[in-house]
């Protein structure tokens, strides 16, 4: 019992790296005024909506990859979902530089559409070994979906 109580731990603090490193690129000081100086969609929710909404995606994430760990599967496609999991991490944090830190929208975007096509292929891996973790990983689909609309929609209009 112990030991699964530590993988699931494991499991939610890998999760939430991208969501750590993010925090030194989300809107404070500079980055605030460039931020707020940006014609944005009026789809865009207030910011605590995004901590809510990472938070609740992180959790999820960390739950789908927990499952994958403790489900028994001995070929190939467990060390793939490792690989697709680590990669979305990476992603996911790049993008956070690239929009937040770096100020370049564009290269964000492009980001956003690696990491959903990314995403996408983790759900299938993870649908192989785990469905449960799959169907876990879909609200993160569902956000990149609508991240991209908001970052399209800044490119396009400033």
């Amino acid at each position: 019992m112990i030991k699964k109580c530590m993988w699931f731990i494991i499991a939610l603090v890998i999760s939430f790296v991208p969501g750590i490193f993010g925090v030194f690129f989300t809107p404070h000081g500079h980055s605030n005024v460039w931020y707020n100086g940006l014609i944005k969609s009026y789809l865009t929710p207030p910011g605590w909506v995004f901590s809510v909404a990472w938070t609740i995606l992180y959790v999820l994430l960390g739950v789908a990859l927990y499952l994958i760990i403790r489900t028994v599967h001995k070929n190939i496609n467990k060390m793939r979902a490792y690989i697709f999991f680590g990669a979305q991490l990476v992603l996911n944090g790049l993008w956070s530089y690239m929009f937040f830190g770096a100020h370049l929208p564009g290269f964000a975007l492009v980001t956003l559409l690696v990491l959903f096509i990314v995403a996408v292929w983790m759900a299938r891996v993870f649908h192989g070994i785990n469905r449960p973790a799959a169907y876990l990983v879909v609200p993160y689909i569902l956000w990149m979906m609508f991240a991209f609309y908001l970052n399209a929609y800044i490119i396009l209009m400033n």
